[in-house]
């Protein structure tokens, strides 16, 4: 299952903003992923949302394994380079015949992070294509620059801040990636993307982990990162250990530090709709 990109794939990924499949994972591996994830929902129903949100590898030791996989890292160093950090990781999911939906949006609108070589590796639990909403993505457009958004903490959108890009996007330009269980796409911080409910009779379960190089920094707040690959002479962020074991009270603890400090750097700026 080799996963290093060919010299080809690295430049496809310079030029377009993105890279798929790439098999990271097998087929037998993804089912007993999905297999974790569900049976932790239905013995912890009030519990999952937040074990599986924002940060979920610093909850679970296997999670924390699986953003050290060699055969993800491998095909992330090919596009940052050797020294690595997983910055956060969280899950995508959508429920058979769910609404939530992704707008067309740039990851690095609210993130703070400079300079902006920044991959993120979308590994699939479950298939994922057009009938469960796929990511899709307009190729190149991580060439044109920061765009503008704008909020909407619309209730069926899966964004910390139901962004959109505030212009109009070419939908007939856009790439769909679809991906079987176990496969992966890269896709650049900048890249214009979003994604369409699911139509489908069953679930979509996909982990976002955002990978940067050790140079990068954070504009504002110290955040916590985790080494994956390589080393650390830069120490811009705090480093996190694996937690001893899913969902026990130290990683709990953790966790919520790192929201505590993660939080204010992704609703900088926003005016959250009030509760009533």
């Amino acid at each position: 299952m080799a996963t290093t990109l060919s010299a080809d794939a690295v430049q496809f990924y310079r030029e377009n903003g993105y890279y798929f499949p790439i098999r990271a994972f097998t087929v037998e591996q993804a089912a007993e992923f999905r297999r974790r994830v569900e049976a932790f929902e239905a013995s912890n129903p009030d519990d999952k949302t937040k074990a599986f949100g924002a940060n979920t590898h610093l909850l679970f030791p296997w999670l924390y394994d699986l953003v050290h996989e060699p055969a993800v890292l491998d095909a992330v160093e090919g596009v940052i380079g050797p020294d690595i950090l997983c910055w956060t990781a969280g899950f995508f999911n959508k429920r058979a015949h769910d609404s939530a939906y992704v707008t067309w949006h740039q990851d690095s609108t609210y993130w703070g992070l400079e300079p902006i070589d920044i991959v993120t590796a979308w590994v699939a639990f479950t298939p994922s294509n057009r009938g469960n909403g796929c990511m899709n993505v307009v190729p190149g457009s991580h060439v044109r620059g920061q765009m503008d958004h704008a909020d909407t903490f619309a209730s069926d959108n899966l964004l910390s801040r139901g962004q959109v890009i505030a212009i109009d996007v070419d939908e007939s330009c856009a790439v769909a990636f679809e991906l079987e269980p176990g496969e992966m796409s890269l896709h650049h911080v900048r890249i214009v993307h979003g994604s369409e409910a699911n139509t489908s009779d069953d679930r979509r379960i996909g982990l976002a982990i955002r990978y940067i190089p050790t140079r990068v920094r954070q504009i504002g707040p110290r955040t916590m990162a985790t080494l994956v690959r390589g080393v650390d002479d830069y120490h811009n962020f705090d480093l996190v250990d694996r937690p001893a074991a899913d969902f026990d009270g130290p990683a709990l603890a953790r966790h919520a530090e790192s929201l505590r400090r993660l939080e204010p750097i992704l609703f900088a700026g926003a005016e959250r709709p009030s509760a009533s």
